[in-house]
C-alpha cells in the first residue's frame, strides 16, 4: 500500500487567504480617490479658466494668494472626505464626505487653473495667508492677528490627526471626520470672506462668494451632525 503524503502542515485550501489590513486597503483607496478627482478637477479648472484669457481684470495679491493657499485647504478636505468616504458605513457621512470631496476638488482645480493661466506658482514659496494685509477685517473675522505669511493655515489638520483619521474605524471614525472637517471649514471661513470682498477680479469673487455660502451651510449641518452623536466641535487650532 502506498504512502499517503503529510499534508498537515500544508494551508487548508478551505481556509481564508491572508489580506492586508482593511484600513489600509481604505488608505489606498482613498489615494486613488484623491488622484483622480483632483486631475478631473484640475482639468475642469482649466476649462473653466479659459475665458481668463480674454478679460481685461489683472489679478492682485488677494486673486493670486488667496487661489494658492486655498487650493491647499481644499486638497486636505478631500483627503478627509476621501477617508471617509472609503470608510464610513453611516450614509448621512458618506453623503457629506461625498459632497465636500466633489465640490473642493473641482474649486481646486479651478484656482489651479487661474494661477497656471496667470503663471503664478501653484504654492507661494513665503508661506501662508500673507496675502492678508489688512489686520482690521483679521480682527473682525476671527483669525489671528499676524504680520506678514504664517507656516499653518487655521482649521488644518496635522499629520498626526490625517494617521488618527485612516485609522480609526466605524462610529469612532464618522465623529473624529465631522470634528476635524467642521474645524477646517471655520478655519477657512475667514480666508473666504476676505478674498470674497477684497480680490480683484470678478472670478474669485464669485468663487468665494459661492464658497461662503456651501461651507456655512455644510458646517451648520456637521454642528447638528456632532450634537446627534453627544460628540464636542474641537477648538480652533
Amino acid at each position: 500500500m502506498a504512502d499517503v503524503p503529510d499534508r498537515s502542515s500544508e494551508p487548508d485550501p478551505a481556509a481564508e487567504p491572508d489580506q492586508q489590513p482593511r484600513r489600509n486597503q481604505r488608505q489606498l483607496l482613498a489615494i486613488l480617490g484623491v488622484v483622480g478627482v483632483l486631475l478631473v478637477g484640475f482639468l475642469a479648472g482649466i476649462l473653466v479658466g479659459n475665458p481668463l484669457r480674454h478679460q481685461t481684470e489683472t489679478p492682485g495679491a488677494v486673486d493670486v494668494g488667496f487661489s494658492q493657499d486655498m487650493s491647499v485647504h481644499h486638497t486636505q478636505a478631500v483627503q478627509m472626505s476621501s477617508l471617509a468616504l472609503t470608510g464610513s458605513a453611516d450614509p448621512a457621512v458618506k453623503r457629506l464626505a461625498y459632497d465636500i470631496l466633489t465640490t473642493q476638488a473641482n474649486q481646486a482645480g479651478r484656482m489651479q487653473g487661474w494661477l497656471q493661466l496667470w503663471d503664478k506658482p501653484l504654492i507661494s514659496p513665503e508661506g501662508y495667508m500673507g496675502w492678508m494685509t489688512d489686520m482690521s477685517a483679521h480682527q473682525h473675522s476671527g483669525t489671528a492677528m499676524h504680520a506678514g505669511a504664517v507656516q499653518t493655515m487655521p482649521g488644518m489638520a496635522s499629520d498626526q490627526e490625517m494617521a488618527a483619521l485612516g485609522q480609526a474605524t466605524g462610529p469612532a471614525q464618522d465623529a473624529l471626520f465631522l470634528q476635524l472637517m467642521l474645524r477646517h471649514h471655520q478655519g477657512g471661513m475667514p480666508m473666504i470672506e476676505y478674498a470674497e470682498q477684497r480680490a480683484d477680479t470678478d472670478a474669485v469673487r464669485s468663487l468665494a462668494e459661492s464658497m461662503a455660502k456651501t461651507q456655512q451651510g455644510e458646517a451648520d449641518l456637521m454642528t447638528q451632525m456632532l450634537a446627534e452623536r453627544k460628540v464636542a466641535p474641537l477648538p480652533m487650532n
